[in-house]
Parts: C-alpha cells; sequence; structure tokens
C-alpha cells in the first residue's frame, strides 16, 4: 500500500537539508513583498481585472507579479501601488 504525506511532513523533511533552508531563506523578502501586494489589492477590495484595468494592463500580467513569475521594473511597481492609493517604500538595512 503507497503511503502518503501532509504538506508539513514533507517540509518538514525539506528544511532538514541546510541548502533548501538556505535557499528558502533568501526567497523570504519577495514572497513578503508579493504578500503585502495581494493583502493591499484584497484590503481595497480590487480584483487582480480591476487593478490590471487601473494599470492599463491585462489580468495575467497581474497573476504572474502576485505569482512570483514576473521581475517587475520598479517604475512598474511604483504605479501598482499608486493603483491602489498606496506607497511604495524601499529600504536597505
Amino acid at each position: 500500500m503507497r503511503k502518503y504525506y501532509t504538506s508539513q511532513e514533507v517540509a518538514k523533511e525539506l528544511f532538514k537539508d541546510q541548502k533548501f533552508k538556505e535557499a528558502y531563506d533568501a526567497l523570504e523578502p519577495e514572497f513578503a513583498f508579493i504578500e503585502s501586494i495581494i493583502r493591499k489589492r484584497i484590503q481595497k477590495k480590487m480584483t487582480q481585472a480591476q487593478l490590471a484595468k487601473k494599470l492599463g494592463t491585462k489580468q495575467s500580467a497581474v497573476a504572474r507579479l502576485e505569482g512570483g513569475t514576473y521581475n517587475p521594473s520598479f517604475r512598474f511597481l511604483q504605479k501598482v501601488a499608486a493603483a491602489m492609493d498606496a506607497k511604495l517604500n524601499v529600504t536597505i538595512s
């Protein structure tokens, strides 16, 4: 009989590998940034299509941004923030 694993069991096993953990940790700022965009869009009660219309682009572009498969320019991120009446803050520490 085949054994099935939960996502928590798989994650626990993967995080035992130091290289995996380092790679995962390196992506944390990107994930946090994407999460903040999604959270702000939802807070504004906007769909991806509505945000795309305000940006003058397609819904698929917003989906790629939120999915982390698109490397946006700083200018585009400024437009995203403005379209949601938000402010883009970038810090280096």
